[in-house]
């Protein structure tokens, strides 16, 4: 008699919880962070949030179902940093506003940049895995830009650049390494993809936290 093996792959609602507990313990973890001078800027920032889901993206092996984590991922780093905000007794009512932007940016950004790592890792075509390495990219150096250009806080910028410019090379470095034929797609639509998600920034997402 020959028995089947059983497959240990996780089943998508274990997936998604455990990226759910990931994103409390991201949020809660940036909150408790704040004060320590060399992880300011670090657990002061949308990249650093938003980043993560591309690593979520690459480690789950279905598309769809990373997508959804993403959304998840961030609403729950949202709700991780908020609840640790108000146990420490620095949320108010005047606050609802302010997690009211960052989850819906979240939502904005999580699924994209899921999607984004899900397709670095696991994509086909020579066009759309160097767009999703871009995508990743993008967020830091348009982070970069929006450090250095809006709010002046230039040694904080040139660190966030030379960040976004190292991943940068390394994604396009490992789509020239899986044979992707325009693997130099990646380093010339991220520069151009990080203004774009500068002035969104400052445009849309300062607009909304300024309004509320």
């Amino acid at each position: 008699m020959v028995t089947e093996p059983v497959s240990r792959r996780p089943t998508p609602a274990a997936v998604l919880t455990m990226t759910v507990a990931f994103g409390l313990l991201l949020g809660w973890a940036t909150y408790r962070l704040h004060g320590i001078a060399v992880l300011e800027r670090a657990t002061n920032s949308v990249s650093t949030w938003i980043i993560w889901t591309a690593v979520a993206g690459a480690l789950i092996p279905a598309r769809r179902l990373a997508v959804w984590g993403g959304a998840l991922m961030m609403l729950a780093t949202c709700g991780g940093y908020y609840t640790a905000s108000t146990l420490g007794h620095t949320f108010g009512a005047g606050g609802l506003g302010t997690a009211a932007v960052w989850s819906a940016a979240g939502l904005a950004g999580g699924p994209l940049l899921a999607w984004a790592g899900w397709t670095v890792r696991r994509g086909r075509g020579d066009v759309v895995r160097p767009v999703a390495g871009a995508v990743i990219a993008m967020v830091v150096l348009g982070e970069a830009l929006w450090l250095g250009l809006a709010l002046h806080y230039w040694g904080e910028a040139v660190v966030f650049l030379a960040v976004g410019v190292l991943l940068t090379a390394s994604l396009t470095a490992c789509l020239a390494r899986d044979g992707v034929h325009r693997y130099w797609l990646c380093a010339l639509l991220a520069p151009v993809g990080g203004l774009a998600f500068c002035l969104a920034e400052k445009g849309v997402l300062d607009g909304l936290l300024g309004s509320v």
